[in-house]
């Protein structure tokens, strides 16, 4: 029954950023006073991510390591050069531009695994794909982000550096060193941890609008466009990087959400602390963008796969949407 219930709302995941938003907008003073520890809790996701995964997800990478290293190539370059782009096209302020760059610069997010599994897509190749850029975001990241905005503003790669250091790396360790100790304890309990992670990243996103609350209002509109076209820009990407290596159809679907899909709520742990507030605000509303764009499609592929299943096994009672 807990398993149910951790995996309806891990699965909902974009309905409660939404409502936990406009909570944070209109009583924006609870998560102002909490968004102090907010790195630590940001820690705490990346700890609950460490503990889901296991040796099985490495050895994946071993056996599969091209297709690893087109998705990782595909998502440290297609995003960031997009988002420079975009960031040039619309012509947006210094703070709004590095913070769009950063959000282009994240690693893939652990809520992409969780999608690519309901669209009946390569979860397994998503998990790897997350893992291998997670693990490389603390020098490409910083160093990413100081190529591409250190001529908006400057950019301390050093200190972001430790900065992802001490909210991805230790606690994604650390994670994954207690799954190993624990082992079948902790699968009893699994679920628990993708429900922590979505807990925290909602609640990162809620902070950055309670802080930004008089802002939001005034520049919505006018960052809401160029995230989205980023978003979309990306999925269309990831889907077309699959198509010319000529991948089966899941693994395309994986890449349109892998690389579509960011970690936003690290880009905006990160503007917070090197850029200020300004920053955050395009990074916080990618992860809005990005979780509603793929359960759009996410929805109309689980769909397509129940319908095909039925035509092609008649008999067969459908799968469970979960």
């Amino acid at each position: 029954m807990l398993n149910r219930v951790l995996a309806f709302y891990t699965k909902w995941f974009a309905v409660w950023v939404i409502v936990f938003g406009v909570v944070a907008y209109f009583w924006p003073g609870p998560f102002e006073v909490m968004g102090r520890y907010r790195r630590w809790l940001f820690a705490l996701t990346m700890f609950g991510i460490g503990a889901v995964l296991s040796l099985d997800d490495f050895k994946r990478i071993g056996q599969k390591p091209v297709i690893v290293l087109i998705g990782s190539v595909a998502q440290f370059t297609i995003m960031p050069l997009g988002a420079f782009a975009v960031a040039k096209i619309f012509n947006l302020p210094a703070h709004m531009a590095v913070g769009l760059i950063l959000a282009g610069c994240m690693p893939g997010a652990m809520a992409s695994n969780v999608m690519s599994y309901i669209a009946r897509a390569d979860a397994a190749y998503s998990v790897s794909l997350t893992a291998v850029s997670t693990l490389l975001c603390p020098v490409i990241t910083p160093a990413l982000t100081k190529l591409l905005a250190g001529a908006i503003l400057p950019v301390e790669f050093w200190e972001m550096f430790w900065d992802v250091m001490f909210m991805v790396v230790v606690p994604l360790a650390v994670g994954f060193l207690v799954r190993g100790i624990l082992k079948e304890k902790i699968e009893k309990i699994r679920q628990i941890f993708p429900a922590m992670s979505v807990t925290f990243i909602i609640f990162i996103c809620s902070v950055v609008i309670a802080l930004n609350r008089e802002r939001f209002g005034m520049v919505t509109l006018g960052i809401l466009v160029p995230v989205s076209v980023l978003n979309i820009y990306g999925m269309l990407a990831g889907y077309g990087v699959g198509t010319v290596f000529r991948m089966a159809q899941a693994r395309r679907r994986t890449l349109t959400i892998e690389i579509g899909m960011q970690n936003a709520g690290l880009g905006t742990m990160l503007a917070l602390d090197n850029f200020g507030e300004k920053a955050a605000i395009p990074t916080a509303m990618f992860v809005f963008v990005c979780i509603i764009t793929a359960s759009i499609m996410v929805e109309v592929w689980r769909r397509t796969a129940v319908y095909q299943d039925s035509l092609l096994n008649p008999n067969k009672p459908p799968r469970s949407k979960c």
